[in-house]
């Protein structure tokens, strides 16, 4: 059967245009000039990416605290397609309480542009006053962009979260292959057929590939995200200590002449391998604190790392990926087997 092997083609190839030739959605990146007291004028400059603020007729600019008040620029100006010049004249109060308070900030640059949310953008200070606090200025009637499908921003990864549809796929490939490794190590068990040991050694090696793979394409995002390709961060530690226990696998597998004693020994560790593997890479990770998406209990691919434009290629690429590992494997475990029944014939 040859049809699952041209989906996985069709769904790599589709992953990879998509995720790398489908624009970024039009966003706000970040702000020059974030800070102000109340009573006073705030000047900044606000810059986008992938935006086209000349082209927009009306554009719009709150500072928002929370859903129960806002504050409208009072001067809007496009310098560029990716420039305003944004005014506030800060109200001598603005809340019930006196200190720094954090305001998000709202561009709406129209249809083509869509609005945008960059969180805690804005500090203001509030200075003790008599003064009545300031009238809210909704936030309503937002844009719509009408750009088609576009891949969401998301502050500080720009380009970088196009590495989301690559790396995290090859993780699940290399889980499903372990597992399927597994099944092999326990069928040769209970029935001591070599065949299945072979499997298991195939599908473990492209898993342990795939591994590699993950840990080379996150420590290319960790140095455009975090600064430094390896930060000793928990879950690129126990990624790596779980890549490296299946490493000893083949150790283990090379250590013996004899076949049978090689499989079966090798077989039990392939079991406890695959044991220690789902605390490293998934229960560890959300106990602790991290840089990494997924920490205290973050799912990861929720809301906040994923949304429905993102999943549109992300479940396709881990499919594809899938199917691309257990073609490998399966290509590989034919010529072990053919290797192994020319040497036992001599």
């Amino acid at each position: 059967m040859t049809w699952w092997k041209i989906l996985g083609i069709i769904l790599m190839l589709y992953t990879i245009v998509a995720g790398l030739l489908v624009p970024l959605s039009p966003s706000t990146a970040y702000i020059k000039g974030n800070k102000a007291n109340t009573g006073t004028v705030l000047q900044t400059a606000v810059y986008g990416y992938n935006t086209y603020y000349t082209d927009a007729e009306n554009i719009r600019v709150w500072m928002r605290s929370d859903s129960a008040y806002g504050l409208c620029a009072d001067e809007v100006k496009a310098v560029s397609d990716r420039e305003l010049a944004v005014t506030f004249n800060i109200p001598e109060r603005i809340s019930d309480k006196d200190g720094v308070i954090d305001y998000s900030l709202i561009v709406d640059a129209g249809t083509k542009n869509g609005y945008s949310v960059l969180p805690a953008a804005i500090s203001i200070i509030q200075q003790p006053s008599r003064a009545l606090p300031a009238t809210d200025c909704a936030v309503s009637a937002l844009s719509q962009r009408d750009m088609g499908m576009t891949f969401p921003f998301r502050n500080i990864l720009e380009e970088s979260i196009r590495s989301l549809y690559f790396h995290v796929p090859l993780w699940f490939a290399m889980m499903l292959l372990m597992f399927i490794s597994v099944i092999f190590s326990v069928q040769y068990l209970s029935s001591n057929d070599l065949k299945f040991s072979v499997k298991a050694s195939a599908y473990a090696r492209v898993g342990v590939l795939f591994g590699i793979l993950g840990l080379v394409t996150g420590a290319i995002w960790a140095k455009h995200t975090w600064g430094a390709y390896w930060n000793w961060d928990v879950k690129q530690n126990t990624a790596a200590v779980a890549v490296l226990i299946y490493m000893a696998y083949f150790v283990v597998r090379d250590s013996f002449d004899d076949l049978d004693k090689q499989a079966r020994i090798s077989s039990v560790y392939n079991i406890f391998a695959f044991a220690a593997l789902i605390p490293l890479l998934f229960v560890i990770p959300r106990l602790t604190d991290s840089l990494h998406p997924g920490s205290g209990g973050n799912p990861a691919l929720g809301s906040n790392d994923l949304d429905n434009t993102m999943r549109m290629v992300f479940y396709p690429g881990v499919i594809a990926m899938m199917l691309l590992g257990a073609w490998l494997a399966n290509l590989l475990w034919r010529i072990d087997w053919l290797k192994l029944n020319q040497r036992m014939r001599f």
